[in-house]
């Protein structure tokens, strides 16, 4: 059975940084593309960026060169470091990971972040 997990969020005030993980059993994490997405209050989810098979590693604009998804293949865990993080980080983050981007088959249950001001 495939699950993942997500950890290591909580709370941080403006320019603060967390790291999450998402740790699989089931499946390796090298073999598949993983994205973070995360659910602000009063949105839909959206996708903060990905990371490939090979290791690329994309970002919406809203948090380019802020974040860095980065992966551990000796852990099998993909990390998400978010750093200067404004308010309007505060979701509910989730990773996901499917054979390719669009089609993310496997999800983790979520975790909080919220980022005062």
């Amino acid at each position: 059975q495939v699950q993942l997990v997500e950890f290591g969020g909580g709370s941080a005030q403006s320019g603060g940084s967390l790291r999450l993980s998402c740790a699989a059993s089931g499946l390796t994490f090298s073999g598949y593309t993983t994205g973070w997405f995360r659910r602000a209050p009063g949105k839909e989810r959206d996708v903060v960026g990905t990371i490939t098979r090979s290791g690329s590693t994309y970002y919406v604009d809203s948090v380019k060169g802020r974040f860095t998804i980065s992966r551990d293949n000796a852990k099998n865990t993909v990390y998400l470091q978010m750093n200067a993080l404004q308010p309007e980080d505060t979701a509910i983050y989730y990773c996901a990971a499917g054979v390719r981007s669009g089609a993310y088959a496997y999800w983790g249950q979520g975790t909080q972040v919220t980022v005062s001001s």
